[in-house]
């Protein structure tokens, strides 16, 4: 069934009481266009959730309102301007601020300033950020073996790897995550495990993890030398995050909530998907609200900063925008020729201090200190991965910067 813009009708999706059986969504593709446009925003309805407690004091968001709908570009299909990128995009929210003041916040498809949305990969740079603070207090230590925290990985092909390199997704474990179509590839196991999906039907022969830990047990086989490659894997992310949640005795909800968007000022419980072991996925699994993104975003924008208070550790920060950022590959430089990966961030250029934290299906969190520039858009596009729409968006954001006298 073909996705739906938000200029479309809209399908009725879980629409009476009961909804029809051709309007319900169907477990095995509830991520999928159509079905996504309605599941993005409702993940609690659909999936165990653990919340994210938001703050009792929500920080400001200035606004300086200005009409960016007419602002023009070039895209990968010709000219276009804002107002038609946000239809054509699948976009459910947009939120664009400039020196710290948002200029533009608009909702589609049903989506409120009250809505949280899933995240998909976003979740990455969340945990991170959040791990970023168990490093300055030493109770973790990135250039330290992972093995130290999860001594049980010496059984696995994570044995000698650093935690560094797995949030750099340098490590030489085997994972392949280079289709998300298929269900029985790594990441379409990953899918049973997190319990977003069940079993596929004509794949009950396959070994289906119980839990993400289960899965991580798994791989054994290391392809490279552990720091020799960037390769894309989701489940490095959760090898962090089990090690957050060893060293803490906490889960991860709990450790996101106060060591990070409590302090941001959230206004809005986020949560994560649980799977069967009560574990959130940290990889892909956070829900969050559209300006409770952006205050992330301009917590780094601001050196790590919010009311004058330090909540990220400015090391960190400036890891992120300048840190030994020596590994890409060829799919990388698809989305950014002379970009980098860092810390669970994608590097727009190894010469600039830009960065962007990317979802599956369009989910993205810019950050350009050099243009004072922090930009939001969670979307539900029908593809997992599309280089044209992705190239679009990073267009988008560089001409709304130009129109304001922006350019770099």
């Amino acid at each position: 069934m073909e996705s739906y813009k938000n200029s479309d009708p809209r399908p009725p999706i879980m629409e009476g009481s009961p909804p029809p059986p051709e309007w319900r969504i169907p477990m095995i593709d509830w991520d999928r266009g159509p079905w996504n446009r309605w599941a993005f925003q409702r993940i609690r309805e659909i999936l165990p959730t653990g919340p994210v407690a938001a703050s009792p004091n929500p920080s400001d968001l200035p606004e300086a309102l200005e009409p960016i709908e007419e602002i023009s570009f070039e895209g990968p299909n010709g000219q276009t301007n804002v107002a038609q990128w946000i239809d054509d995009d699948y976009t459910d929210g947009l939120l664009i601020m400039l020196d710290g003041k948002i200029i533009h916040e608009s909702y589609w498809n049903g989506m409120t300033p009250a809505s949280v949305h899933l995240c998909q990969s976003v979740s990455k740079s969340i945990t991170s950020t959040t791990a970023s603070t168990l490093f300055a207090e030493g109770l973790l230590d990135p250039n330290a073996p992972v093995t130290d925290a999860l001594p049980e990985l010496e059984q696995t092909a994570w044995k000698g790897a650093t935690l560094q390199q797995v949030m750099d997704m340098a490590s030489g474990v085997k994972f392949d995550e280079s289709d998300y179509f298929n269900r029985a590839s790594d990441i379409g196991k990953m899918d049973v495990a997190a319990g977003w999906k069940p079993v596929p039907e004509g794949y009950e022969d396959e070994d289906w993890p119980a839990c993400i830990h289960d899965q991580i047990m798994t791989l054994t086989t290391q392809e490279v030398e552990h720091g020799s490659r960037f390769e894309y894997r989701s489940i490095e992310t959760d090898v962090l995050a089990h090690a957050m949640e060893r060293v803490t005795g906490k889960r991860l909800p709990q450790l996101v909530s106060e060591r990070l968007w409590q302090p941001l000022g959230a206004e809005t419980d986020a949560c994560f998907t649980l799977d069967s072991s009560g574990y959130a996925l940290s990889c892909g699994g956070f829900n969050a609200s559209l300006r409770d993104l952006a205050r992330f975003g301009l917590a780094y924008l601001n050196d790590g900063q919010v009311d004058g208070r330090q909540m990220i550790p400015k090391a960190w920060v400036d890891d992120v925008r300048s840190g030994d950022h020596g590994l890409f590959n060829d799919y990388g430089r698809e989305h950014f020729p002379n970009g980098r990966y860092r810390n669970q961030f994608w590097i727009e250029d190894a010469d600039q201090m830009g960065h962007y934290c990317l979802g599956i299906f369009g989910q993205i969190v810019y950050v350009s200190p050099e243009r004072g520039m922090v930009a939001v858009k969670l979307s539900t596009w029908p593809e997992a991965v599309d280089n044209d729409r992705h190239d679009s968006c990073v267009a988008a954001f560089h001409a709304i910067a130009r129109a304001f006298g922006r350019d770099i």
